[in-house]
């Protein structure tokens, strides 16, 4: 039993811990990242997002951006039967915040937009309008990406303060 419990304070440390790792990778970019590029040449800039769009895919950022999402989801499932435990509502608020706001968002808003970026010729006419309007898209839903996973981290850390015992 002990062993579970201490799993399972792991899993929520990792969990609040990695929300924030991704709210910060968020943050860079929304804060320097898109302004770094938007000084730039169309062309040049197009070209260095379309590889980063290629580079973000590795194991480092796909642990801290998933990693909180299936620890919200593992934990949430276990907290089921107990929501009289101190802390258990604020892990819930920020498995949701995580899921719908960093997750949802980056499939619904930040993906697409990749998508459209990444079949452009960063020298054509079409990139620049395309670039035009993809900085101001981008960066409003990397916006709600970084506030949401910042929230998220803040209710998990709360649910790990809320408890009194971490090994009950």
């Amino acid at each position: 039993m002990v062993t579970f419990l201490n799993l399972r304070f792991s899993l929520m440390l990792f969990t609040a811990i990695a929300s924030a790792v991704s709210a910060g990778i968020f943050y860079a970019f929304s804060t320097f990242v898109m302004k770094a590029l938007a000084e730039q040449p169309p062309a040049q800039g197009i070209a260095t997002m379309q590889s980063i769009n290629i580079t973000v895919i590795n194991p480092w950022f796909m642990a801290a951006f998933f990693g909180p999402a299936v620890g919200g989801i593992i934990l949430t499932i276990a907290l089921l039967g107990q929501w009289d435990q101190p802390g258990a509502i604020y892990w819930l608020v920020g498995s949701l915040l995580y899921l719908i706001g960093t997750i949802g968002v980056t499939i619904v808003g930040n993906i697409p937009l990749n998508d459209a970026l990444a079949v452009v010729r960063p020298d054509s006419a079409e990139g620049a309008t395309l670039w035009a309007r993809y900085l101001t898209d981008w960066t409003f839903w990397n916006h709600v990406r970084t506030a949401a996973g910042f929230l998220a981290a803040a209710m998990f850390t709360i649910s790990l303060c809320q408890r009194t015992d971490i090994t009950t």
